[in-house]
């Protein structure tokens, strides 16, 4: 949730807000490397439990940056205190996804939140108005 409400800030020029200082790391994945990798998970016979992930996080600083990038606006960002059970890394170990199901990420950050920045502007006139 935190990208599109990302997106929709600066695509609205509005301030996005920061939970902490932008430094901490989360490992982002574009939708359809999920569901590519849910469908591959339904092929197996028992219970696993897989992690899907891009495993390669990066700061929240930097993924508003790609977003700017994207959207071509900057934002004024807006921090606000992080939670102190906000963890300041995610990071998921895809290994077994890759032993278990074959899964890799075929979408980098960089083109999700293209693609993503794509799909909001293509519907902005209803999306701009989801809250969340």
């Amino acid at each position: 949730m935190s990208v599109f409400r990302f997106i929709r800030a600066v695509a609205e020029g509005e301030p996005p807000t920061v939970y902490g200082d932008g430094t901490q790391r989360r490992d982002f994945t574009y939708v359809d490397d999920v569901a590519r990798g849910t469908v591959a998970a339904m092929r197996l016979r028992r219970f696993q439990t897989v992690n899907l992930g891009n495993d390669w996080p990066v700061s929240v600083s930097s993924l508003i940056e790609i977003i700017e990038n994207s959207v071509g606006r900057s934002a004024s960002v807006r921090c606000q205190e992080r939670h102190e059970a906000d963890p300041s890394l995610t990071w998921a170990d895809i290994g077994r996804a890759q032993r278990l199901l074959g899964w890799t990420l075929e979408v980098p950050i960089e083109e999700g939140i293209r693609r993503t920045v794509a799909w909001y502007l293509d519907n902005r006139e209803w999306a701009k108005n989801l809250a969340w």
